[in-house]
């Protein structure tokens, strides 16, 4: 009989911090959790930002530091966007789970982790306003979103808000060496970190799935597979795009990544990112450059994601080139 090889969880689960010190970045805001933690006394909070920087693995975290892992089993009820958030959800689970007794040390409470809060209907929302000042002295609830003004204001009013910032190259790039190392024979080369960090744009969820998807997919962790995985435009090929003094060049390039199948917004984006970073233009021409691409990345999310779009948005380019 064949041995089973065990499953593997995703990195982004394996690797996700278990306690607050481990978070990477927000380190303000970390400090402020782990004083909570440290007290005991709970608020009611808000938490808001990005995707994929680390809002409900710090409520996770400081709901174990609060409670220990046994009573986390007991006293933290955690909703997401996914369950069905409406109205009966808060009359009914959110409201019983509020009125159970469960046996606390003093000073600690249950605690309720809405996870996507913003995508919760205005009802549903109004019917919290009630349950959390009945039952504030036993329970206190932690809202994860990215849009903290999606919040009506009554439940803004009656919560702590806090406001997490994108992650820096320097702290996704810090977090993958460390993944790297401890899953031991992983090759790489310094391109791919690149290419890694380039296209997470400060989302560590995303910058750890697209390491393993690599590593899965390829075994080599080099641009060229990053980009493969990403299904992402080659940022080298728009820099050719840009910096090419023949327009008939350059549009055969763009006709390379069109014939490719990538997306209008993907193609738009890539150029905005490359453009962005470009040390080889002038200041005028990079901000006459980034103007243009704002405004086809304006048409196309509009609806008009035709290849014209993008050979007009590469003709302006060489025009600023040449001209300026």
């Amino acid at each position: 009989m064949s041995e089973f090889k065990k499953l593997e969880l995703p990195w982004v689960e394996k690797y996700r911090p278990k306690l607050l010190k481990d978070i990477v970045g927000n380190q303000d805001t970390i400090e402020r959790l782990q004083v909570i933690a440290a007290k005991g006394n709970m608020p009611h909070m808000i938490i808001s930002g990005l995707p994929g920087i680390g809002k409900t693995t710090s409520v996770h975290c400081l709901a174990t530091e609060l409670l220990g892992p046994k009573l986390y089993q007991d006293a933290v009820l955690e909703l997401n966007a996914s369950d069905d958030r409406g109205i009966d959800v808060v009359r009914n689970q959110i409201k019983q789970f509020a009125q159970k007794r469960v046996n606390l040390p003093a000073g600690k409470h249950k605690i309720i982790i809405l996870d996507e809060a913003d995508s919760m209907t205005a009802g549903a929302q109004q019917a919290l306003r009630r349950t959390m000042e009945l039952y504030s002295n036993s329970t206190r609830f932690a809202f994860a979103c990215n849009q903290s003004n999606k919040i009506i204001e009554p439940l803004q009013s009656r919560c702590a808000i806090l406001k997490y910032t994108k992650l820096s190259n320097e702290q996704v790039l810090k977090r993958l060496m460390e993944i790297i190392e401890q899953e031991g024979n992983i090759e790489y080369t310094n391109d791919g970190l690149e290419a890694l960090v380039f296209t997470a744009e400060g989302d560590m969820r995303q910058a750890i799935n697209n390491l393993q998807s690599t590593v899965a997919g390829f075994g080599l962790v080099n641009g060229d597979n990053v980009f493969k995985i990403v299904d992402s435009p080659h940022p080298l090929v728009v820099k050719k795009i840009i910096l090419s003094d023949n327009l008939d060049n350059a549009l055969q390039l763009l006709r390379g990544l069109w014939d490719n199948g990538y997306s209008p917004t993907d193609i738009i984006t890539t150029f905005f990112r490359v453009v962005k970073n470009l040390t080889e233009l002038k200041e005028q021409q990079r901000l006459e450059m980034l103007k243009i691409i704002g405004f086809t990345h304006m048409r196309i999310l509009e609806g008009v994601g035709s290849y014209l779009q993008l050979a007009a948005l590469v003709a302006k380019i060489s025009a600023v080139r040449g001209h300026l």
